[in-house]
């Protein structure tokens, strides 16, 4: 029997205080090659520290790191030439124009094609030629994705990579998610967008308040997760006759439509509406929104509230 393949990303028992403030109570992750791995949680969650102690730009009370099979506080300069990483907030203040900016990066990184940095622009509609100061958070935005895919990494490292952009650009980011994925490297991505992680992650994990509260399959998530489903029939129906099925919730009947909740497979619902004459049915798509809170209510009843920047983003 062969080995499994050592993890692009490991980190067991990762603690990181600053003063009295606890940040990180003992991470552990490991992301496979060639997964897209969601890092969720509200601002405050301890996502960017965790990120930043991968890329050794601070440095960890305790616990062990390895990404691509190095450790990124002594192999540092090699792991770097490997990884496409994008901060969570990007001071750019440079008069220069967007395309030298990412010509000099692209010559710190040992050369990048010069056509691969414009498809990219033209990609996220992005302007090379006007001045970095001068661009909108958005536009920013749009140049720190483009410098961190520009040399095809091995390993993305992206802290809520989407941020600043409009909707339409997210799907193209999306998209280009699933291309990396498909050439089998690997993607490390915070958010709190949950939308976005649910389209292109096979697996996420949860933090809260520096802890992982939840590792989870998004193939396992999505599923045990609810959907909501509607039937109108031909006929009037007993709500009871659905109510009494195991993965059906709040069943009710006005008329001749039925409205329930669904958890899992929804085969037994299926069979059972089959019996009758069924003139149509609704099922929204299962949403990670609400499990999502489910893990930070912690059975207490509110969402969590968002918080703004600190030490333990």
């Amino acid at each position: 029997m062969t080995a499994d393949p050592l993890p692009v990303i490991s980190c067991t028992g990762l603690t990181k205080s600053y003063g009295r403030h606890t940040a990180l109570s003992g991470v552990d992750l490991a992301v496979a090659e060639g997964d897209v791995f969601g890092f969720l949680g509200p601002n405050g969650a301890g996502k960017t520290t965790t990120i930043r102690i991968l890329l050794d730009l601070i440095r960890r009370d305790t616990g062990d790191v390895t990404l691509l099979g190095g450790d990124p506080r002594r192999d540092g300069v090699r792991l770097r030439r490997d990884i496409g990483y994008l901060p969570g907030e990007l001071p750019m203040t440079s008069r220069r124009p967007a395309r030298e900016l990412l010509s000099f990066l692209a010559r710190l990184r040992g050369g990048v094609d010069r056509r691969e940095i414009e498809s990219l622009a033209e990609r996220f509609a992005l302007d090379l030629d006007r001045p970095v100061r001068g661009l909108s958070k958005g536009n920013k935005q749009k140049v720190g994705l483009v410098q961190a895919f520009m040399h095809r990494p091995r390993l993305l490292i992206l802290d809520e990579p989407t941020s600043g952009l409009d909707p339409l650009l997210q799907q193209e980011f999306l998209a280009l998610v699933r291309e990396v994925r498909e050439d089998g490297r690997t993607v490390f991505m915070s958010s709190h967008v949950l939308g976005e992680v649910q389209d292109v992650a096979d697996q996420a994990a949860i933090i809260r308040a520096g802890r992982i509260v939840a590792l989870e399959d998004m193939d396992d998530l999505r599923e045990r997760a609810l959907r909501r489903v509607t039937m109108t029939f031909a006929e009037p129906v007993d709500a009871q006759a659905f109510a009494r099925l195991d993965p059906v919730r709040d069943a009710s009947v006005e008329g001749t439509t039925l409205t329930c909740t669904v958890e899992g497979s929804p085969d037994a619902l299926i069979k059972e509406a089959a019996t009758r004459t069924v003139l149509s049915l609704t099922s929204e798509e299962p949403d990670l929104e609400e499990l999502f809170f489910t893990h930070y209510n912690n059975g207490r009843g509110s969402a969590p509230q968002e918080e703004g920047s600190n030490a333990g983003a």
